[in-house]
């Protein structure tokens, strides 16, 4: 989404009547994002500003992405979270216990693109860090794209507190499949059937 259909909250020349021909064609379009700062709902309402047409169903997230992984990895388990409060109710909001201070239930830590970041938070994260738990982020983006350039993404983050804890995490969204992969089945496409736009080869 972010540099592909948008820039911040610039609209591309052209993607409405791109998205229109898909629909047109008899297609459907999906938006399939590492940015997890925002949840669902704000997305939604997002685009829906934008006049392009979407509800919750035309997204597959990082952060719906990463609430399935601990769902199936680490179940019942109790997440140390860096992120955004969005990140934190949608991991909330599908039954995962998070927890934004330093908790010896925490046997988690997740790192997301946190744009309400603070020196605060990065010290209780490198005390989570110091301990013995689970590591992972929701994407390794180095940058998001913005209307006056870029701002560090949640891959830099975890490169900053690589400096400091000595440990880089596993990264849940893209290049990793599965996002794709469970977008496609929710939907009940085949690989065969998908095309995928984006604005980073890498």
């Amino acid at each position: 989404m972010d540099g592909t259909i948008y820039n911040e909250n610039s609209i591309f020349e052209g993607t409405l009547d791109f998205l229109s021909q898909i629909e047109k064609n008899g297609g459907r379009y999906i938006f399939i994002t590492n940015n997890s700062s925002k949840s669902v709902k704000d997305y939604v309402e997002k685009v829906n500003r934008m006049g392009i047409t979407a509800d919750a169903s035309h997204f597959y997230t990082s952060s719906q992405a990463t609430a399935f992984y601990l769902q199936e990895n680490y179940p019942g388990q109790t997440v140390f979270c860096m992120g955004t409060r969005s990140l934190v109710a949608e991991l909330e909001q599908n039954g995962i216990r998070v927890v934004t201070k330093p908790e010896d239930s925490a046997s988690v830590v997740l790192i997301g693109f946190d744009t309400e970041n603070t020196s605060e938070k990065v010290r209780d994260t490198c005390i989570m860090l110091g301990r013995d738990v689970a590591y992972l982020a929701t994407n390794p983006d180095y940058v998001c794209p913005i209307e006056f350039g870029f701002v560090p993404d949640c891959g830099s983050i975890c490169e900053m507190l690589a400096h400091a804890v000595k440990r880089m995490p596993y990264f849940i969204g893209k290049p990793e499949p599965a996002m794709v992969e469970l977008a496609l089945q929710r939907n009940h496409y085949q690989k065969e059937e998908a095309l995928i736009v984006g604005d980073r080869l890498y």
